[in-house]
C-alpha cells in the first residue's frame, strides 16, 4: 500500500522541507568590481573572512572590493640560481680543490688525450684524388671490429615435389622422359 502512495513523486530528487520557521545566518554582501568595469555583489557570513580579490562573474579576470581594502602582498621567496644550489652542496675551500684538479688534468692533455684513444676517427678518402680529406666519416666513431661479420647463407637445396600429407610424389617414367628432353 505504501509503495503506491509514493510512486510518481520523486523521491529523493526534490525535498518537501519548507523554509518556514528557519533562521539564517547572517549574512554581508560585499561589493566587487573587476578591472573591465563590472560591479557585482557577493554574500557572506558575517563571521567569514572576506577576501580582497574575486573572479568576475562576467569577464573572468580579478575584481577588487569596492570599500578600498587592498590585497595584501605576500612576501615571495628569492629564486635560487645555481650557485645558490651549489653552495648549499660544497664549500668555496672545496671548489677551490675541484677546480685545481680539473685544471691540471686540462693542463697535461689527459681529456683530450683520453678521448682520442677512445675513439679513433676514421677520415674520409676524396674519390677522385684518393687523399683523406680531412673530415670524419658518416660513421665516426665506429671501429671496423665493432661490426659482426656477415652469414654466409647454406646453398639451396633442390625441393621435390610434395603431396598435401608431405610424401614426396613419385614421378612415372615417362615424366623423366620428358622432363630430360
Amino acid at each position: 500500500m505504501s509503495e503506491r502512495a509514493l510512486r510518481g513523486t520523486r523521491l529523493g530528487a526534490t525535498s518537501y522541507e519548507t523554509d518556514s520557521g528557519i533562521d539564517l545566518a547572517p549574512r554581508q554582501d560585499v561589493q566587487y568590481s573587476c578591472p573591465n568595469g563590472h560591479r557585482f555583489d557577493m554574500p557572506f557570513a558575517l563571521e567569514a573572512e572576506v577576501p580582497p580579490t574575486w573572479e568576475c562573474k562576467l569577464c573572468g579576470a580579478q575584481a577588487l572590493r569596492v570599500d578600498g581594502v587592498a590585497p595584501e602582498e605576500k612576501p615571495g621567496k628569492p629564486t635560487r640560481t645555481h650557485w645558490d644550489m651549489l653552495m648549499e652542496r660544497r664549500s668555496v675551500a672545496d671548489l677551490e680543490e675541484v677546480l685545481a684538479e680539473r685544471l691540471e688534468v686540462l693542463r697535461g692533455g689527459g681529456i683530450a688525450q683520453a678521448a682520442m684513444a677512445m675513439s679513433p676517427e676514421p677520415t674520409l678518402v676524396d674519390a677522385s684524388t684518393g687523399a683523406p680529406s680531412g673530415r670524419p666519416s658518416a660513421g665516426a666513431g665506429r671501429t671496423a671490429a665493432a661490426k659482426p661479420p656477415a652469414k654466409k647463407s647454406a646453398p639451396a637445396k633442390k625441393s621435390t615435389p610434395t603431396r598435401s600429407a608431405g610424401k614426396p610424389v613419385k614421378k612415372s617414367p615417362t615424366a623423366k622422359s620428358a622432363a630430360s628432353k
